[in-house]
């Protein structure tokens, strides 16, 4: 089934392509927004349809894996404190990648495009990246409204509340625990009917951006994009080398053949979140416990967007370079450090990429309305950067779970299903 899906997907991608390029060539530009208009109604509603399963899924995971760790909170903060060091240390690879790459390659410093005035605007709001901001969305004021906005970091901080609960109450809370299980298991099957529609989606998606932008967008960025790529392969193999010095190279390539199905749909729907059931699933087969799985995914949505990350460092520097705007290398340190912060209130805003450059543009003193210069092939970039996070996701949880099944080994108290254990 899931080789299948994998052809499939292929070949609506490149099946739009083909269409969205005759389309582009065949209408004028009203008639072929109008046809991309019409393409994007399956890409939304599957999208939805992916919505629809993120929230419940997350919620089941977190409280039944928690639920099951007896209330271990000595536990629940070691995997955290793991995971979040694990992000930490890949996002700095992915900056100081994406600060090598653009500047070796300067894609801007050629670009000979008519550029916006100092005081254009982008129309994007800046405001919300603020320290107290972030720290107070942390917190739901309703598990409901989390629920009903997809607030996956807000879900997080409830189901860890919830699952910690639910084990100090103990028999009294085994219905709720199982409840939970039923209603994971509940979202793992409607999200393989809901896979039924990601060829569909996927065609519907890529058709509508080139009957658009055409190809003719690509070549004219070509050295932006290129670079930007060429970025996200070295960090990728940054990645899996250093999830190979963690779990060996055997289980690294084995974790990568587990999850290309969840890469190729978050690559080709430019959604990370789309990816999510289905990484889920892969980790499960892959031999990851459900308990580590469950809690460091979600906080790897929020805390571990290495492509998005790379994406704004180069970004701006792409767009300095068209103003001639030389950054020093303490601008660039300074650069750097911002982008740690503002880039982890990323989730759940949209357009957040763009949001967060425009902001690091005001603040270095340079025009946000250069966010021009990129709009026209934002979705194209945007679909190797959401594949690169599905991709990162899965890396930190394997690396986590061999982390901390090692230590349960050394102390005598391994769980049964461990990745050694795991059918290859």
């Amino acid at each position: 089934m899931a080789r299948k899906l994998t052809l499939w997907i292929l070949f609506a991608l490149v099946a739009g392509l083909v269409v969205g390029f005759v389309v582009n060539q065949r209408l004028d530009a009203e008639g072929a927004r109008a046809v991309a208009d019409g393409f994007s109604i399956i890409t939304d509603v599957f999208l939805r349809l992916i919505k629809m399963i993120i929230a419940p899924l997350v919620l089941a995971a977190l409280i039944s894996g928690i639920g099951h760790m007896g209330g271990d909170v000595a536990a629940l903060g070691r995997i955290g404190g793991r995971a979040i060091a694990w992000f930490l240390a890949t996002s700095v690879g992915a900056l100081f990648i994406g600060l090598f790459v653009v500047q070796w390659l300067e894609p801007g410093a050629g670009l000979n495009l008519p550029l916006p005035p100092v005081d254009a605007s982008a129309g994007l709001e800046t405001d919300k990246f603020t320290l107290k901001n972030f720290v107070t969305h942390l917190v739901p004021k309703s598990i409901f409204e989390a629920l009903a906005t997809n607030e996956i970091l807000q879900i997080v901080v409830f189901s860890v509340f919830a699952g910690i609960a639910l084990a100090a109450i103990g028999e009294k809370g085994k219905p709720l625990l199982h409840g939970a299980e039923a209603l994971m298991a509940l979202m793992l099957k409607v999200t393989q009917y809901v896979m039924i529609f990601a060829p569909p989606a996927v065609f519907a998606a890529v058709a509508a951006t080139i009957a658009v932008q055409g190809l003719a967008v690509l070549k004219t960025y070509g050295l932006f994009m290129g670079g930007f790529y060429v970025s996200l392969l070295l960090l990728m193999a940054f990645n899996i080398i250093a999830c190979a010095f963690v779990i060996g190279w055997r289980d690294a390539l084995r974790l990568i053949v587990e999850v290309k199905d969840a890469f190729l749909l978050s690559f080709s729907t430019a959604s990370s979140e789309a990816a999510y059931p289905r990484i889920l699933e892969a980790l499960e087969r892959y031999g990851i416990p459900n308990r580590i799985s469950s809690f460091v995914l979600p906080l790897g949505y929020s805390f571990n967007l290495d492509g998005s990350m790379m994406y704004c460092v180069f970004a701006v520097l792409f767009i300095a370079q068209a103003y001639g705007v030389e950054f020093t290398f303490i601008q660039q340190l300074g650069m750097m450090a911002l982008l740690m912060v503002t880039s982890k209130g990323i989730a759940g805003v949209p357009r957040a990429s763009l949001v967060v450059i425009a902001a690091t543009l005001t603040f270095f003193d340079l025009p946000a309305g250069g966010l021009v210069l990129i709009l026209a092939v934002d979705h194209f970039l945007d679909m190797g950067r959401s594949a690169t996070n599905a991709i990162g996701n899965s890396i930190a949880a394997a690396v986590v779970s061999k982390w901390e099944m090692d230590r349960e080994a050394r102390e005598g108290d391994a769980p049964q299903t461990e990745i050694a254990d795991a059918p290859r």
